[in-house]
């Protein structure tokens, strides 16, 4: 008997283009959302089964997962909707996945440990290109460099959705973060700088929070891990910038101005996300010194996710998979962002990134 599993906020940027993928592959997701007229056409469109329902009443949500084996949640902001509808899995006895990239619901996640191990469920935060890339480069630079006190890790963008540009509204606000001797540290954004470079063209890593100050802390248990966006160098003074207007860009007003702005974005054309690729660099050093590379180029960022989430759920319902929080590198295995279609890893002991 095949398990069944869901897409929740399937009819999303990202959420239409698993499903559809999904399909293509064989695989029947039941389609979740808020919206019924939305869910009701793509489901006709991809004909799937759908079921329509909120987060405001957890109890009400899990009536909706009794059935289901495995929830891809793809509904965000998660900083709002990841409780509930974690709330939701426990409740229905459902495994939980979702695609964020936001440290405080990674950080909350990993809270609840032991609320899921003794549920026998998995809850895995992150299965997109928020973080499985940049968490197979972490566990690849852990494993070849076992004695790493010190992990950098930067990563290239394209165009955004509208869901990403809101959550990246709240992210600019935070400033940014880093985790030092296992600790999470405020600080400004662009506060260190890191040069990384790719086919021959440089690039300036600006210090920015990457769910990865969570998430490669605990595949790896490296104590210091500083994460990057590579931008073109003349954008540094832009970024720093930022930290000027930092108070102002926490006032719920300017909040829900700019993500009214940010949801406008269109994303990436279809074009992009076949044609583009995304760039993940990494770096490891220990106290003697010894320093391993990695870097991995992959299919463009939601093109990205589409293929881990589902290679993700493919793992989850053909079991085997440890109960409890973990991240994607823990759960399905250190090579699983190298194995993925169209993704090459490569690491080297001496020579720079």
């Amino acid at each position: 008997m095949v398990e069944s599993w869901m897409i929740y906020g399937a009819t999303g940027f990202t959420g239409r283009r698993i499903a559809a993928q999904a399909v293509r592959q064989g695989l029947r997701p039941i389609l979740g959302g808020r919206s019924r007229d939305a869910l009701e056409a793509l489901a006709q469109e991809l004909r799937l089964e759908y079921r329509v329902f909120d987060l405001t009443s957890s109890g009400q949500a899990a009536a909706h997962l009794r059935d289901i084996h495995v929830l891809l949640h793809c509904a965000g902001p998660f900083s709002a909707t990841h409780a509930p509808m974690l709330n939701a899995c426990l409740a229905a006895g459902t495994h939980y996945l979702d695609i964020t990239g936001e440290i405080p619901v990674f950080e909350a996640l990993h809270a609840r440990w032991d609320e899921l191990r003794e549920a026998e469920l998995t809850g895995v935060s992150g299965v997109g290109f928020d973080v499985v890339p940049t968490d197979g480069v972490a566990a690849v630079i852990a494993q070849h460099l076992p004695t790493a006190r010190r992990l950098r890790l930067a990563i290239s963008l394209t165009e955004v959705s509208p869901g990403t540009a809101k959550t990246s509204v709240e992210l600019l606000a935070m400033g940014s973060r880093s985790r030092q001797g296992g600790l999470l540290v405020e600080e400004p954004l662009g506060v260190r700088l890191w040069t990384v470079s790719h086919e021959g063209r440089e690039f300036s890593g600006v210090s920015f929070p990457w769910g990865d100050v969570a998430t490669a802390y605990y595949s790896t248990g490296i104590p210091t891990v500083e994460t990057y966006l590579a931008v073109p160098k003349t954008r540094v003074p832009l970024f720093r910038a930022v930290n000027v207007f930092l108070p102002l860009l926490r006032l719920p007003t300017v909040q829900n101005a700019l993500k009214r702005v940010a949801g406008r974005a269109t994303g990436p054309s279809e074009t992009l996300m076949r044609e583009g690729r995304c760039v993940v660099w990494g770096e490891g050093t220990d106290a003697q010194g010894r320093t391993v590379h990695a870097r991995l180029v992959g299919p463009e960022p939601y093109a990205f996710t589409v293929v881990a989430a589902l290679a993700a759920v493919r793992r989850m319902l053909a079991g085997g998979v440890p109960t409890g929080v973990l991240t994607p590198s823990l759960a399905f295995g250190v090579d699983f962002a190298a194995t993925l279609p169209g993704v090459t890893l490569k690491v080297s002991d001496s020579a720079a990134v």
